[in-house]
Protein backbone atom coordinates (compact mmCIF):
# COMPACT_ATOMS: atom_id res chain seq x y z
CA UNK A 1 0.00 0.00 0.00
CA UNK A 2 1.94 3.13 -1.58
CA UNK A 3 -0.81 5.57 0.46
CA UNK A 4 -1.09 5.42 4.30
CA UNK A 5 -4.31 3.86 5.61
CA UNK A 6 -6.90 6.23 7.11
CA UNK A 7 -8.83 5.58 10.49
CA UNK A 8 -12.42 6.27 10.54
CA UNK A 9 -13.73 7.32 14.03
CA UNK A 10 -17.48 7.72 13.82
CA UNK A 11 -18.69 7.48 17.75
CA UNK A 12 -17.01 8.22 20.92
CA UNK A 13 -18.03 4.59 21.25
CA UNK A 14 -15.32 3.41 19.64
CA UNK A 15 -13.18 6.34 19.42
CA UNK A 16 -10.69 4.35 21.73
CA UNK A 17 -10.66 1.46 19.14
CA UNK A 18 -10.13 3.58 16.55
CA UNK A 19 -6.66 5.44 18.15
CA UNK A 20 -5.40 1.72 19.38
CA UNK A 21 -5.76 0.65 15.42
CA UNK A 22 -4.24 3.91 14.13
CA UNK A 23 -1.02 3.25 16.40
CA UNK A 24 -0.74 -0.46 15.16
CA UNK A 25 -0.92 0.77 11.67
CA UNK A 26 0.88 4.01 11.55
CA UNK A 27 -2.32 5.83 10.03
CA UNK A 28 -4.12 9.01 11.17
CA UNK A 29 -7.47 9.44 12.53
CA UNK A 30 -10.11 11.22 10.76
CA UNK A 31 -13.20 11.88 13.48
CA UNK A 32 -17.11 12.16 12.88
CA UNK A 33 -17.48 15.93 14.07
CA UNK A 34 -19.69 16.38 17.27
CA UNK A 35 -19.67 12.47 18.19
CA UNK A 36 -15.45 11.90 18.36
CA UNK A 37 -13.34 14.34 20.62
CA UNK A 38 -9.73 13.93 19.62
CA UNK A 39 -8.95 13.04 15.69
CA UNK A 40 -6.01 13.92 13.55
CA UNK A 41 -8.81 15.58 11.05
CA UNK A 42 -12.54 15.70 11.52
CA UNK A 43 -15.43 15.44 9.08
CA UNK A 44 -19.26 16.09 8.67
CA UNK A 45 -20.28 13.11 6.68
CA UNK A 46 -19.72 9.66 7.04
CA UNK A 47 -20.46 8.14 3.65
CA UNK A 48 -18.97 11.30 1.76
CA UNK A 49 -15.81 11.25 3.56
CA UNK A 50 -15.30 7.15 3.36
CA UNK A 51 -16.34 7.54 -0.53
CA UNK A 52 -14.07 10.54 -0.94
CA UNK A 53 -11.08 8.41 0.44
CA UNK A 54 -11.55 5.66 -1.24
CA UNK A 55 -11.75 7.78 -4.78
CA UNK A 56 -8.59 9.07 -4.11
CA UNK A 57 -6.86 5.46 -3.10
CA UNK A 58 -6.87 5.43 0.35
CA UNK A 59 -7.14 2.52 2.27
CA UNK A 60 -9.76 2.75 4.61
CA UNK A 61 -10.44 1.48 8.18
CA UNK A 62 -13.40 2.40 9.65
CA UNK A 63 -14.41 1.35 13.72
CA UNK A 64 -17.98 0.97 12.78
CA UNK A 65 -20.39 -1.51 10.82
CA UNK A 66 -19.56 -2.59 7.88
CA UNK A 67 -22.54 -1.45 6.31
CA UNK A 68 -21.75 2.13 6.51
CA UNK A 69 -18.37 1.37 4.94
CA UNK A 70 -20.59 -1.03 1.68
CA UNK A 71 -23.01 1.97 1.67
CA UNK A 72 -20.16 4.59 1.64
CA UNK A 73 -18.39 3.08 -1.39
CA UNK A 74 -21.07 1.14 -3.26
CA UNK A 75 -21.01 3.45 -5.87
CA UNK A 76 -17.67 3.26 -6.93
CA UNK A 77 -16.86 -0.37 -7.14
CA UNK A 78 -15.86 -1.14 -10.52
CA UNK A 79 -12.43 -3.57 -10.82
CA UNK A 80 -11.24 -5.42 -7.72
CA UNK A 81 -7.73 -5.44 -9.33
CA UNK A 82 -7.50 -0.97 -8.78
CA UNK A 83 -9.90 -0.54 -5.47
CA UNK A 84 -7.62 0.28 -2.26
CA UNK A 85 -8.51 -1.87 1.05
CA UNK A 86 -11.43 -1.29 3.01
CA UNK A 87 -11.81 -3.02 6.47
CA UNK A 88 -14.27 -2.46 9.52
CA UNK A 89 -14.11 -3.01 12.96
CA UNK A 90 -16.08 -3.32 15.76
CA UNK A 91 -16.34 -0.34 18.40
CA UNK A 92 -15.46 -2.77 20.80
CA UNK A 93 -12.27 -4.32 18.21
CA UNK A 94 -13.03 -7.75 19.03
CA UNK A 95 -14.04 -8.31 15.06
CA UNK A 96 -12.38 -7.14 12.30
CA UNK A 97 -13.28 -7.57 8.09
CA UNK A 98 -11.39 -6.87 5.34
CA UNK A 99 -14.46 -6.05 3.34
CA UNK A 100 -12.85 -4.97 -0.11
CA UNK A 101 -9.14 -5.32 -1.38
CA UNK A 102 -8.31 -8.72 0.40
CA UNK A 103 -5.71 -9.47 -2.22
CA UNK A 104 -4.51 -5.62 -2.16
CA UNK A 105 -3.81 -5.69 1.32
CA UNK A 106 -6.93 -5.88 3.13
CA UNK A 107 -6.37 -9.16 4.22
CA UNK A 108 -2.75 -8.47 5.56
CA UNK A 109 -3.97 -5.27 6.95
CA UNK A 110 -7.09 -6.96 9.09
CA UNK A 111 -4.51 -9.75 10.37
CA UNK A 112 -2.04 -7.28 11.62
CA UNK A 113 -4.92 -5.25 13.26
CA UNK A 114 -6.55 -8.53 14.55
CA UNK A 115 -2.90 -10.25 16.48
CA UNK A 116 -2.89 -6.32 17.76
CA UNK A 117 -6.22 -6.29 19.59
CA UNK A 118 -6.25 -10.34 20.17
CA UNK A 119 -9.22 -9.91 18.00
CA UNK A 120 -10.87 -12.33 15.06
CA UNK A 121 -10.30 -11.86 12.10
CA UNK A 122 -13.40 -12.64 9.49
CA UNK A 123 -11.33 -13.29 6.45
CA UNK A 124 -13.52 -15.05 3.64
CA UNK A 125 -11.10 -14.93 0.73
CA UNK A 126 -10.91 -18.95 -0.36
CA UNK A 127 -7.85 -18.58 -0.75
CA UNK A 128 -6.81 -17.26 2.81
CA UNK A 129 -8.99 -19.27 4.25
CA UNK A 130 -8.20 -23.16 2.70
CA UNK A 131 -4.32 -21.74 2.93
CA UNK A 132 -4.09 -18.51 4.93
CA UNK A 133 -2.21 -16.93 1.90
CA UNK A 134 -3.77 -14.71 -1.05
CA UNK A 135 -1.52 -16.43 -4.13
CA UNK A 136 -2.06 -13.33 -6.15
CA UNK A 137 -0.73 -11.12 -3.65
CA UNK A 138 3.33 -12.00 -2.98
CA UNK A 139 5.59 -10.26 -0.44
CA UNK A 140 6.78 -7.29 -0.95
CA UNK A 141 9.64 -7.36 -3.40
CA UNK A 142 8.59 -10.48 -5.72
CA UNK A 143 6.22 -10.63 -8.37
CA UNK A 144 3.73 -12.47 -10.19
CA UNK A 145 4.47 -13.18 -13.60
CA UNK A 146 0.76 -14.29 -14.82
CA UNK A 147 -1.97 -13.11 -12.66
CA UNK A 148 -4.56 -13.83 -14.12
CA UNK A 149 -4.17 -17.99 -13.84
CA UNK A 150 -4.05 -17.21 -10.50
CA UNK A 151 -7.72 -17.88 -9.88
CA UNK A 152 -7.50 -21.00 -11.96
CA UNK A 153 -4.96 -22.18 -9.74
CA UNK A 154 -6.61 -21.55 -6.86
CA UNK A 155 -10.03 -23.21 -8.20
CA UNK A 156 -7.63 -26.36 -8.42
CA UNK A 157 -6.07 -26.42 -5.09
CA UNK A 158 -9.36 -25.80 -3.62
CA UNK A 159 -10.63 -29.03 -5.16
CA UNK A 160 -7.58 -30.89 -3.91
CA UNK A 161 -5.26 -30.58 -6.33
CA UNK A 162 -2.93 -29.94 -4.00
CA UNK A 163 0.32 -27.88 -3.81
CA UNK A 164 4.20 -28.09 -5.05
CA UNK A 165 6.40 -25.52 -4.36
CA UNK A 166 10.04 -24.72 -6.85
CA UNK A 167 12.69 -22.76 -5.85
CA UNK A 168 11.98 -20.32 -2.64
CA UNK A 169 8.99 -20.98 -0.75
CA UNK A 170 7.49 -17.35 0.15
CA UNK A 171 4.41 -18.36 1.29
CA UNK A 172 5.61 -20.60 3.57
CA UNK A 173 3.17 -23.87 2.32
CA UNK A 174 3.37 -27.23 3.39
CA UNK A 175 4.59 -28.86 -0.15
CA UNK A 176 2.24 -32.02 -0.80
CA UNK A 177 3.92 -32.16 -4.44
CA UNK A 178 0.33 -31.56 -5.76
CA UNK A 179 -0.38 -30.62 -9.36
CA UNK A 180 -0.14 -26.65 -8.69
CA UNK A 181 3.20 -25.44 -8.99
CA UNK A 182 4.29 -22.09 -7.14
CA UNK A 183 7.72 -21.45 -9.34
CA UNK A 184 9.69 -18.89 -7.81
CA UNK A 185 12.43 -17.99 -10.45
CA UNK A 186 15.04 -14.91 -11.96
CA UNK A 187 14.57 -16.33 -15.06
CA UNK A 188 11.81 -16.42 -17.10
CA UNK A 189 9.36 -19.51 -17.16
CA UNK A 190 6.53 -20.36 -18.48
CA UNK A 191 3.03 -20.12 -16.40
CA UNK A 192 -0.03 -21.02 -16.41
CA UNK A 193 -3.14 -22.43 -14.18
CA UNK A 194 -1.01 -25.27 -12.93
CA UNK A 195 2.21 -22.98 -12.90
CA UNK A 196 2.30 -19.40 -10.83
CA UNK A 197 5.50 -17.72 -11.44
CA UNK A 198 6.78 -15.61 -9.12
CA UNK A 199 10.02 -13.21 -9.89
CA UNK A 200 12.35 -12.13 -7.04
CA UNK A 201 13.07 -8.15 -7.74
CA UNK A 202 16.57 -8.28 -7.15
CA UNK A 203 18.18 -6.60 -10.09
CA UNK A 204 18.64 -2.74 -10.76
CA UNK A 205 18.88 -1.88 -14.56
CA UNK A 206 20.92 1.26 -15.44
CA UNK A 207 20.55 3.16 -18.52
CA UNK A 208 21.63 5.76 -20.83
CA UNK A 209 20.65 7.32 -23.82
CA UNK A 210 21.20 10.10 -26.02
CA UNK A 211 18.94 13.20 -26.21
CA UNK A 212 15.21 11.70 -27.42
CA UNK A 213 16.46 8.35 -28.04
CA UNK A 214 14.29 5.98 -30.02
CA UNK A 215 12.16 4.33 -27.05
CA UNK A 216 11.79 1.37 -28.71
CA UNK A 217 15.76 1.19 -29.30
CA UNK A 218 16.25 1.33 -26.02
CA UNK A 219 13.40 -1.47 -25.35
CA UNK A 220 14.88 -3.69 -28.00
CA UNK A 221 18.54 -2.82 -26.22
CA UNK A 222 16.72 -4.17 -22.80
CA UNK A 223 14.96 -7.02 -23.70
CA UNK A 224 17.84 -8.06 -25.64
CA UNK A 225 20.26 -8.02 -22.93
CA UNK A 226 17.69 -9.54 -20.51
CA UNK A 227 17.20 -12.45 -22.91
CA UNK A 228 21.00 -13.18 -23.32
CA UNK A 229 21.44 -13.07 -19.21
CA UNK A 230 18.59 -15.23 -18.64
CA UNK A 231 16.88 -12.53 -16.83
CA UNK A 232 13.15 -12.33 -16.47
CA UNK A 233 11.75 -8.96 -16.85
CA UNK A 234 9.38 -9.58 -13.69
CA UNK A 235 13.28 -9.41 -11.76
CA UNK A 236 13.82 -5.77 -12.51
CA UNK A 237 12.74 -3.63 -9.27
CA UNK A 238 13.98 -0.47 -10.75
CA UNK A 239 15.30 1.80 -13.56
CA UNK A 240 18.26 4.09 -13.17
CA UNK A 241 20.08 6.97 -14.66
CA UNK A 242 21.53 10.15 -14.15
CA UNK A 243 19.21 13.20 -13.33
CA UNK A 244 20.15 15.19 -16.55
CA UNK A 245 17.81 12.60 -18.20
CA UNK A 246 15.24 12.74 -15.64
CA UNK A 247 12.70 13.97 -18.24
CA UNK A 248 13.92 11.28 -20.89
CA UNK A 249 11.08 10.16 -23.36
CA UNK A 250 12.89 6.48 -23.38
CA UNK A 251 13.55 5.94 -20.19
CA UNK A 252 10.43 6.80 -18.75
CA UNK A 253 8.62 4.22 -21.37
CA UNK A 254 11.02 1.82 -20.20
CA UNK A 255 9.72 2.06 -16.59
CA UNK A 256 6.75 1.83 -17.60
CA UNK A 257 6.68 -1.13 -20.01
CA UNK A 258 8.28 -2.89 -17.24
CA UNK A 259 5.91 -1.47 -14.10
CA UNK A 260 8.43 -0.17 -11.99
CA UNK A 261 9.91 3.33 -10.19
CA UNK A 262 12.51 5.27 -12.54
CA UNK A 263 15.39 6.50 -10.33
CA UNK A 264 17.58 9.21 -10.90
CA UNK A 265 20.89 10.22 -9.56
CA UNK A 266 23.02 13.48 -9.59
CA UNK A 267 26.60 13.17 -11.37
CA UNK A 268 28.40 13.56 -8.17
CA UNK A 269 26.79 10.42 -6.84
CA UNK A 270 27.50 8.22 -10.05
CA UNK A 271 31.32 9.35 -9.60
CA UNK A 272 31.22 7.70 -6.61
CA UNK A 273 30.80 4.57 -8.69
CA UNK A 274 33.81 4.75 -10.82
CA UNK A 275 36.38 2.69 -9.01
CA UNK A 276 33.63 -0.03 -9.77
CA UNK A 277 32.78 0.88 -13.37
CA UNK A 278 33.81 -2.25 -16.04
CA UNK A 279 34.17 0.27 -18.34
CA UNK A 280 35.00 3.94 -17.28
CA UNK A 281 34.59 6.48 -20.53
CA UNK A 282 36.56 9.74 -19.99
CA UNK A 283 34.18 11.20 -22.83
CA UNK A 284 31.54 10.62 -20.73
CA UNK A 285 33.14 12.52 -17.76
CA UNK A 286 33.49 15.44 -19.73
CA UNK A 287 29.85 15.20 -20.81
CA UNK A 288 28.05 14.72 -18.23
CA UNK A 289 30.51 15.02 -14.99
CA UNK A 290 30.86 11.01 -13.97
CA UNK A 291 32.92 8.46 -15.66
CA UNK A 292 29.80 6.29 -16.62
CA UNK A 293 26.25 6.20 -16.48
CA UNK A 294 24.39 3.17 -17.38
CA UNK A 295 27.10 1.05 -14.71
CA UNK A 296 27.49 4.12 -12.73
CA UNK A 297 23.82 4.52 -11.97
CA UNK A 298 22.92 0.49 -11.60
CA UNK A 299 25.95 0.42 -9.04
CA UNK A 300 24.41 3.36 -7.27
CA UNK A 301 21.42 1.04 -7.31
CA UNK A 302 22.85 -1.64 -5.53
CA UNK A 303 24.15 -4.97 -5.81
CA UNK A 304 26.86 -6.46 -7.85
CA UNK A 305 27.72 -5.82 -11.69
CA UNK A 306 26.60 -8.98 -13.22
CA UNK A 307 26.13 -7.35 -16.98
CA UNK A 308 28.44 -4.68 -18.01
CA UNK A 309 27.30 -2.06 -20.27
CA UNK A 310 25.19 -3.17 -23.57
CA UNK A 311 25.61 -0.18 -26.32
CA UNK A 312 23.15 0.32 -29.23
CA UNK A 313 23.38 3.29 -31.53
CA UNK A 314 21.76 5.64 -29.29
CA UNK A 315 21.42 3.65 -26.43
CA UNK A 316 23.24 1.52 -23.07
CA UNK A 317 22.00 -0.39 -20.18
CA UNK A 318 24.27 -2.51 -17.66
CA UNK A 319 22.73 -4.65 -14.63
CA UNK A 320 23.53 -5.27 -10.74
CA UNK A 321 21.72 -7.46 -8.73
CA UNK A 322 21.22 -7.48 -4.86
CA UNK A 323 20.97 -10.78 -2.80
CA UNK A 324 18.05 -9.65 -1.75
CA UNK A 325 14.94 -8.19 -3.26
CA UNK A 326 15.40 -4.32 -3.56
CA UNK A 327 12.40 -2.47 -1.84
CA UNK A 328 13.61 0.19 -0.65
CA UNK A 329 14.95 2.35 -3.90
CA UNK A 330 17.71 4.74 -3.77
CA UNK A 331 18.47 7.72 -5.57
CA UNK A 332 15.07 9.72 -6.21
CA UNK A 333 12.12 10.03 -8.44
CA UNK A 334 11.72 12.36 -10.90
CA UNK A 335 9.77 14.43 -9.48
CA UNK A 336 5.86 15.18 -10.37
CA UNK A 337 4.05 18.53 -9.95
CA UNK A 338 0.18 17.65 -9.97
CA UNK A 339 -1.63 20.69 -11.31
CA UNK A 340 -5.32 20.20 -9.87
CA UNK A 341 -8.62 21.93 -9.75
CA UNK A 342 -10.46 20.83 -6.73
CA UNK A 343 -13.51 22.66 -8.20
CA UNK A 344 -15.67 25.33 -6.07
CA UNK A 345 -15.34 23.65 -3.07
CA UNK A 346 -17.85 20.92 -2.21
CA UNK A 347 -16.18 17.48 -1.97
CA UNK A 348 -18.55 15.61 -4.08
CA UNK A 349 -18.19 18.43 -7.31
CA UNK A 350 -14.28 16.84 -6.68
CA UNK A 351 -13.14 14.33 -9.03
CA UNK A 352 -11.81 11.12 -8.09
CA UNK A 353 -8.43 11.91 -9.80
CA UNK A 354 -8.20 15.17 -8.55
CA UNK A 355 -8.57 13.34 -4.95
CA UNK A 356 -6.30 10.51 -6.09
CA UNK A 357 -3.22 12.79 -7.12
CA UNK A 358 -3.71 14.77 -3.83
CA UNK A 359 -3.93 11.69 -2.30
CA UNK A 360 -0.73 10.73 -3.45
CA UNK A 361 1.00 14.11 -3.30
CA UNK A 362 4.35 14.45 -0.36
CA UNK A 363 3.31 18.36 -0.50
CA UNK A 364 0.14 20.62 -1.15
CA UNK A 365 1.04 24.49 -2.25
CA UNK A 366 -1.68 27.07 -2.93
CA UNK A 367 -3.68 29.47 -1.55
CA UNK A 368 -4.57 28.54 2.07
CA UNK A 369 -7.83 28.78 1.79
CA UNK A 370 -7.86 25.71 -1.26
CA UNK A 371 -6.14 23.96 0.76
CA UNK A 372 -8.21 24.24 3.35
CA UNK A 373 -11.49 23.35 1.44
CA UNK A 374 -9.67 19.90 0.67
CA UNK A 375 -10.55 19.54 4.57
CA UNK A 376 -9.39 15.68 5.67
CA UNK A 377 -7.69 14.97 2.27
CA UNK A 378 -5.21 17.43 3.44
CA UNK A 379 -4.47 16.08 7.19
CA UNK A 380 -1.10 15.10 7.85
CA UNK A 381 0.71 16.36 4.38
CA UNK A 382 3.19 19.11 4.29
CA UNK A 383 1.96 22.14 2.86
CA UNK A 384 2.85 25.40 2.00
CA UNK A 385 0.36 28.30 2.03
CA UNK A 386 0.79 31.39 -0.28
CA UNK A 387 -1.02 34.63 -0.33
CA UNK A 388 -3.28 36.11 -3.25
CA UNK A 389 -1.16 38.31 -5.11
CA UNK A 390 1.88 35.63 -4.74
CA UNK A 391 1.16 33.63 -7.63
CA UNK A 392 4.04 33.32 -9.78
CA UNK A 393 6.07 32.30 -6.64
CA UNK A 394 3.26 29.59 -5.97
CA UNK A 395 4.31 28.53 -9.00
CA UNK A 396 7.91 29.00 -8.71
CA UNK A 397 7.83 27.01 -5.68
CA UNK A 398 5.74 24.65 -6.58
CA UNK A 399 8.07 23.14 -9.70
CA UNK A 400 11.38 23.88 -7.50
CA UNK A 401 9.95 21.45 -4.98
CA UNK A 402 9.14 18.80 -7.66
CA UNK A 403 12.61 19.14 -9.20
CA UNK A 404 13.97 18.04 -5.90
CA UNK A 405 12.53 14.34 -6.40
CA UNK A 406 9.09 15.37 -4.86
CA UNK A 407 5.84 14.76 -5.84
CA UNK A 408 3.91 17.88 -5.66
CA UNK A 409 0.22 18.96 -6.14
CA UNK A 410 -0.45 22.74 -6.50
CA UNK A 411 -3.74 23.39 -5.72
CA UNK A 412 -6.33 25.69 -7.84
CA UNK A 413 -10.33 26.11 -6.99
CA UNK A 414 -12.53 25.32 -9.88
CA UNK A 415 -10.58 24.40 -12.78
CA UNK A 416 -6.45 24.71 -12.92
CA UNK A 417 -6.49 25.83 -16.02
CA UNK A 418 -9.18 28.30 -16.24
CA UNK A 419 -7.74 31.86 -14.96
CA UNK A 420 -5.87 29.88 -12.68
CA UNK A 421 -2.17 28.49 -11.91
CA UNK A 422 -2.05 25.92 -14.98
CA UNK A 423 -0.56 28.31 -17.51
CA UNK A 424 1.94 30.29 -15.39
CA UNK A 425 3.39 26.68 -14.80
CA UNK A 426 3.67 26.89 -18.40
CA UNK A 427 5.09 29.77 -18.68
CA UNK A 428 7.88 29.62 -16.22
CA UNK A 429 8.63 26.44 -18.04
CA UNK A 430 8.65 28.50 -21.20
CA UNK A 431 10.32 31.12 -20.19
CA UNK A 432 14.18 31.54 -21.15
CA UNK A 433 16.42 31.21 -17.47
CA UNK A 434 17.41 34.98 -18.06
CA UNK A 435 13.76 36.05 -18.21
CA UNK A 436 13.12 34.49 -14.24
CA UNK A 437 11.94 31.20 -15.55
CA UNK A 438 12.84 28.20 -13.16
CA UNK A 439 16.30 25.90 -12.93
CA UNK A 440 17.05 23.12 -15.15
CA UNK A 441 15.64 20.40 -13.28
CA UNK A 442 12.13 21.93 -12.96
CA UNK A 443 12.37 21.37 -16.50
CA UNK A 444 12.85 17.86 -16.00
CA UNK A 445 9.82 16.96 -14.16
CA UNK A 446 6.43 15.42 -15.13
CA UNK A 447 3.70 17.82 -15.25
CA UNK A 448 0.21 16.93 -14.97
CA UNK A 449 -2.78 18.22 -14.94
CA UNK A 450 -6.36 17.16 -14.07
CA UNK A 451 -9.54 18.92 -14.83
CA UNK A 452 -11.80 20.24 -12.21
CA UNK A 453 -15.55 21.49 -12.03
CA UNK A 454 -15.03 24.80 -13.10
CA UNK A 455 -17.23 28.11 -11.01
CA UNK A 456 -18.44 28.71 -14.55
CA UNK A 457 -19.95 24.99 -14.83
CA UNK A 458 -20.90 24.65 -11.32
CA UNK A 459 -22.89 27.97 -11.66
CA UNK A 460 -24.88 26.76 -14.58
CA UNK A 461 -25.69 23.66 -13.14
CA UNK A 462 -27.32 25.39 -9.89
CA UNK A 463 -28.87 27.65 -12.43
CA UNK A 464 -30.58 25.01 -14.99
CA UNK A 465 -28.81 25.13 -18.36
CA UNK A 466 -27.74 28.50 -19.14
CA UNK A 467 -24.86 27.22 -21.15
CA UNK A 468 -27.01 25.76 -24.01
CA UNK A 469 -25.62 27.61 -26.53
CA UNK A 470 -22.89 29.39 -27.86
CA UNK A 471 -21.12 30.96 -24.37
CA UNK A 472 -17.35 32.61 -23.26
CA UNK A 473 -16.05 33.42 -20.32
CA UNK A 474 -14.45 36.92 -19.57
CA UNK A 475 -12.44 38.28 -16.56
CA UNK A 476 -12.87 42.09 -15.78
CA UNK A 477 -9.69 42.05 -13.55
CA UNK A 478 -7.66 44.78 -15.11
CA UNK A 479 -4.62 43.71 -13.24
CA UNK A 480 -3.04 41.45 -15.26
CA UNK A 481 -5.23 42.63 -18.96
CA UNK A 482 -5.42 45.81 -20.31
CA UNK A 483 -8.53 48.00 -19.20
CA UNK A 484 -8.64 48.42 -23.39
CA UNK A 485 -8.40 44.74 -23.93
CA UNK A 486 -11.29 44.06 -21.57
CA UNK A 487 -13.48 46.35 -23.25
CA UNK A 488 -12.90 45.51 -26.56
CA UNK A 489 -13.96 41.85 -25.63
CA UNK A 490 -16.97 42.84 -23.89
CA UNK A 491 -17.90 44.51 -27.15
CA UNK A 492 -17.72 41.76 -29.07
CA UNK A 493 -19.60 39.22 -27.01
CA UNK A 494 -22.20 41.86 -26.91
CA UNK A 495 -22.58 42.10 -30.27
CA UNK A 496 -22.08 38.31 -30.73
CA UNK A 497 -24.99 37.23 -28.25
CA UNK A 498 -22.99 35.33 -26.49
CA UNK A 499 -24.12 34.19 -22.82
CA UNK A 500 -21.00 35.55 -20.79
CA UNK A 501 -19.24 34.46 -17.19
CA UNK A 502 -17.65 37.09 -16.10
CA UNK A 503 -14.70 36.04 -13.51
CA UNK A 504 -13.15 38.83 -11.21
CA UNK A 505 -16.15 40.91 -11.18
CA UNK A 506 -14.66 43.19 -8.54
CA UNK A 507 -12.68 43.54 -5.33
CA UNK A 508 -12.45 46.59 -3.51
CA UNK A 509 -10.29 48.40 -5.42
CA UNK A 510 -12.12 47.77 -8.51
CA UNK A 511 -15.61 48.72 -8.76
CA UNK A 512 -16.40 50.43 -12.16
CA UNK A 513 -15.72 47.56 -15.09
CA UNK A 514 -18.73 45.64 -13.76
CA UNK A 515 -20.92 48.45 -14.19
CA UNK A 516 -20.03 49.27 -17.94
CA UNK A 517 -20.24 45.76 -18.40
CA UNK A 518 -23.78 45.90 -18.03
CA UNK A 519 -24.38 49.11 -20.21
CA UNK A 520 -22.71 47.87 -23.10
CA UNK A 521 -24.63 44.44 -22.77
CA UNK A 522 -27.73 46.27 -22.81
CA UNK A 523 -27.14 47.86 -26.29
CA UNK A 524 -27.34 44.76 -27.52
CA UNK A 525 -29.57 42.98 -25.23
CA UNK A 526 -33.01 43.05 -23.96
CA UNK A 527 -32.93 45.03 -20.13
CA UNK A 528 -34.87 41.56 -18.51
CA UNK A 529 -32.61 39.41 -19.96
CA UNK A 530 -31.48 37.26 -17.01
CA UNK A 531 -28.79 37.22 -14.69
CA UNK A 532 -27.80 35.11 -12.18
CA UNK A 533 -25.29 35.91 -9.29
CA UNK A 534 -23.56 33.01 -7.13
CA UNK A 535 -21.88 33.39 -4.36
CA UNK A 536 -19.73 30.60 -2.63
CA UNK A 537 -20.71 27.84 -4.86
CA UNK A 538 -20.47 24.50 -3.60
CA UNK A 539 -20.15 25.68 0.02
CA UNK A 540 -22.46 26.02 2.93
CA UNK A 541 -23.20 29.56 2.77
CA UNK A 542 -23.69 29.52 -1.08
CA UNK A 543 -25.98 32.06 -2.25
CA UNK A 544 -28.21 32.02 -5.91
CA UNK A 545 -30.17 34.42 -7.00
CA UNK A 546 -31.52 36.22 -10.23
CA UNK A 547 -31.72 39.89 -11.55
CA UNK A 548 -32.66 41.78 -14.73
CA UNK A 549 -29.83 43.20 -16.74
CA UNK A 550 -30.82 46.39 -16.25
CA UNK A 551 -31.06 45.89 -12.46
CA UNK A 552 -27.59 44.39 -11.90
CA UNK A 553 -25.71 46.57 -9.04
CA UNK A 554 -22.14 46.49 -8.42
CA UNK A 555 -22.45 46.35 -4.34
CA UNK A 556 -23.89 42.81 -4.28
CA UNK A 557 -20.89 41.42 -6.12
CA UNK A 558 -17.52 40.38 -4.64
CA UNK A 559 -14.70 38.17 -6.12
CA UNK A 560 -16.59 35.40 -4.62
CA UNK A 561 -19.17 35.58 -6.69
CA UNK A 562 -19.69 33.96 -10.37
CA UNK A 563 -21.78 36.68 -12.81
CA UNK A 564 -23.64 34.62 -15.55
CA UNK A 565 -25.56 37.04 -17.95
CA UNK A 566 -27.81 35.56 -20.59
CA UNK A 567 -28.09 35.92 -24.29
CA UNK A 568 -30.89 37.10 -26.15
CA UNK A 569 -32.88 34.25 -26.03
CA UNK A 570 -31.58 33.28 -22.41
CA UNK A 571 -35.21 32.50 -20.30
CA UNK A 572 -36.02 32.33 -16.68
CA UNK A 573 -38.34 29.47 -16.26
CA UNK A 574 -40.54 29.75 -13.08
CA UNK A 575 -40.69 26.20 -11.89
CA UNK A 576 -41.81 24.15 -9.10
CA UNK A 577 -38.47 24.48 -7.46
CA UNK A 578 -38.09 27.92 -8.36
CA UNK A 579 -36.33 29.96 -11.15
CA UNK A 580 -34.24 28.12 -13.50
CA UNK A 581 -32.39 29.80 -16.40
CA UNK A 582 -31.52 28.03 -19.63
CA UNK A 583 -30.62 29.05 -23.41
CA UNK A 584 -32.62 27.42 -26.03
CA UNK A 585 -30.40 26.05 -28.78
CA UNK A 586 -33.24 25.98 -31.29
CA UNK A 587 -34.51 22.44 -31.44
CA UNK A 588 -37.93 24.18 -31.20
CA UNK A 589 -36.62 24.89 -35.33
CA UNK A 590 -35.66 21.67 -36.11
CA UNK A 591 -37.52 20.01 -39.13
CA UNK A 592 -36.96 16.46 -40.15
CA UNK A 593 -32.90 16.51 -38.99
CA UNK A 594 -31.99 19.58 -41.09
CA UNK A 595 -30.64 21.40 -38.16
CA UNK A 596 -27.13 19.37 -36.73
CA UNK A 597 -27.30 18.00 -33.43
Amino acid sequence: MAVKPVVLALSRSGEATAHSVAKLIGAAVHGREGRVDQADAFFPNALDHARDLFAAGVPVVGVCASGILIRAVAPLLSDKTNEPPVVSVSDDGAVVVPLLGGHRGANRLASQIAVGLDATAAVTTAGDVAMGVALDAPPLGYRLANPEDAKGAMVLMLSGAGVSVSGENIFAVKDTGGAVELCVSEAPAQGGEERLVYHPQRYALGVGCARNADPEDLWTLVSDTLAEADIAPGAIACVASIDLKADEPAMSALAARLGVPFRVFTAQELEEQASRLANPSDVVFVEVGCHGVSEGAALASGGELVVEKRKGATVTCALTRSETPVTDMPGRSRGRLSVVGIGPGQASWRTPEVSKLVADAEELVGYGLYIDLLGPLAAGKQRSDFPLGGEEARCRYALEQAALGKNVALVCSGDAGIYAMGALVFELLDRDPEEQGVSDAAHRVEVICSPGVSALQGAAARAGAPLGHDFCTISLSDLLTPRADIIRRLNAAAQGDFVIAFYNPVSKTRRTLLAEARDILLQHRPADTPVMLASNLGRPEEDVRYRRLDQLEVDEVDMLTVVLVGSSNSRLAQLGEGPRMFTPRGYARKIDGDLAV
